[in-house]
């Protein structure tokens, strides 16, 4: 008899849908004999074990035949462990254990422990939003998974724990749907920045950054303050929107590094990868591709302490992503694409002491020394980072200073206030993008107008420090933001100039 069974495949941050086709030849063999077809890997090809044991400890028994269990379409490679669960219910309804031969209105995947309990698997909110796609009305998957899969209107997600519970789910239709819960954007931090002390214009820096979505890059000594305000730029980036939260969920999802009981990332990422990563890992990859810490990073903010201390080749890397907002992997089997629309927040120290141009230590760096060391960080790389500050170690009267310094719920405000303002602008021109770090050459000639005075300045400044095409249209970017902190319409001087002098950082490093 031949049994049919829906189940998905996950390739990249969207899932496919797999047909689970299980036939028995009724021929009596010595043992029952499983032959799994449609281009499985070892994992795929192991759940004949699995299977078997979870059917046997379930209360079942498979007589001695003939199994043969195609995965269609055939010419597309399976992977995971998720095909258990439709496996085994494929084989007990070929049995007849279901009372139902029907199955078209079920969507199932799940992985099987021997006890014939239900373990959860990654990219299950991929899954559900294919369910919809296809309108398959219900869903049954892990219980670990549920709480991702909700967050997917129009489709009933029904948990289950062991083999046992969807047998009985599909015999009675025993109603156990989940609930959908509403969408509750996470805004405490543990990190403020009230526990900074100084370093006013690197908190200036890092508002406008965090106002308009812009890259920034912070040069200074060790113990200068650099990855103390890295850490808490999460905290005064605007809030996610539920598009933003979904999509970011599916890469989480993908990865296999979501928080089953959290359902939807509600915070935006932060990612703090090693200097000893490779760049597989920053940019993603494997046999059958998987995200890397710019996709993780996706709608949040992506942090590289000591930047020269990088592999080259894995910083180059980040140049197509920086610019397209998306990264595309090819291998042999497929080829891939992921969303990588990140902030990137980078800190260094000036030389390998880390004490150049420090007023307080002397460098004892020959100048080749510091040309190699800076000169690990490309200029091609460096001109897509929009801002360059240098952050100073910090006075001792700042340090043991009376007075508060200002949290991140004040700089927060002000932040969120320039991202409505950038909002509403896009959205009155029918643009689809969120910040100003975003647009593009003809969106900034409609929305970045100069005066004759800013005109003249910008051409001084692009000729006496010879900036790029590239480093003229950040320079305006960062300009526009500068405008919406303060509320202003029309570009001046002083925004341009603001913006010009976090440029000129690079020419005195790298000229």
């Amino acid at each position: 008899m031949l049994f049919k069974v829906l189940s998905a495949a996950v390739y990249g941050i969207d899932a496919n849908l797999i047909d689970v086709e299980v036939d028995y030849s009724g021929v009596v063999a010595e043992k029952d004999t499983f032959h799994t077809v449609g281009l499985p890997d070892a994992a795929v090809r192991e759940s004949r074990d699995r299977v078997r044991a979870a059917i046997k400890n379930s209360g079942y028994l498979i007589p001695p035949t003939f199994i043969t269990i195609n995965l269609a379409p055939a010419d597309m490679k399976k992977e995971g462990a998720g095909f258990d669960l439709p496996i085994a219910l494929g084989i007990l309804g070929a049995y007849g254990a279901l009372q139902t031969s029907d199955l078209r209105q079920f969507l199932l995947v799940g992985e099987l422990g021997l006890d014939g309990s239900v373990r959860a698997v990654p990219g299950m909110l991929p899954v559900a939003i294919l369910a919809r796609e296809k309108n398959i009305p219900n869903l049954i998957l892990p219980a670990a998974n549920a709480a991702e899969a909700a967050v997917v209107e129009g489709v009933n997600v029904y948990p289950v724990s062991s083999l046992l519970d969807v047998l009985e789910l599909l015999n009675s239709q025993v109603v156990g749907v989940i609930q959908r819960e509403p969408f509750h954007v996470a805004t405490e931090h543990l990190l403020n920045f009230k526990d900074v002390r100084g370093q006013q214009t690197a908190k200036r820096a890092l508002e406008v950054a965090a106002a308009g979505s812009h890259n920034i890059l912070m040069i200074g000594p060790p113990g200068s303050g650099k990855t103390m305000l890295a850490k808490r730029l999460p905290s005064i980036l605007a809030p996610l929107t539920f598009d933003e939260a979904l999509e970011t969920t599916k890469i989480h999802s993908v990865a296999g590094v979501l928080d089953a009981a959290a359902g939807l990332v509600t915070q935006r990422p932060f990612r703090s990868p090693h200097h000893t990563i490779s760049d597989a890992g920053l940019i993603g990859g494997g046999i059958v591709p998987r995200p890397g810490e710019v996709s993780l990073a996706h709608n949040g903010l992506l942090f590289l302490d000591e930047l020269p201390e990088f592999p080259r080749n894995v910083l180059e890397v980040m140049r197509q992503p920086l610019e397209d907002h998306t990264v595309t992997i090819a291998c042999a089997s497929m080829s891939l694409s992921f969303p990588a629309r990140f902030m990137l927040a980078a800190a260094m120290n000036p030389c390998p002491c880390g004490y150049f141009n420090d007023k307080s230590r002397e460098c004892h760096c020959t100048p080749p020394v510091i040309q190699r060391y800076i000169a690990k960080i490309s200029g091609p790389l460096l001109d897509r980072i929009d801002i360059h500050i240098e952050v100073p170690a910090v006075q001792y009267k700042e340090l043991r200073g009376g007075a508060a310094a200002e949290g991140s719920a004040e700089i927060r405000g002000r932040v969120m206030a320039a991202r409505e303002r950038q909002r509403q602008r896009f959205k009155k021109a029918g643009e689809k993008i969120f910040a100003n770090a975003q647009m593009t050459t003809r969106q900034i000639r409609a929305h970045c107008e100069l005066g004759a005075d800013a005109e003249r300045l910008l051409e001084r400044a692009m000729q006496q420090q010879g900036l790029t095409a590239r480093a003229h249209d950040r320079i305006l970017k960062v300009a526009r933001t500068i405008a919406d902190l303060e509320g202003a319409e029309h570009l001046t001087v002083a925004h341009l100039a603001e913006a010009i002098q976090y440029r000129t950082l690079d020419r005195s490093y790298w000229a």
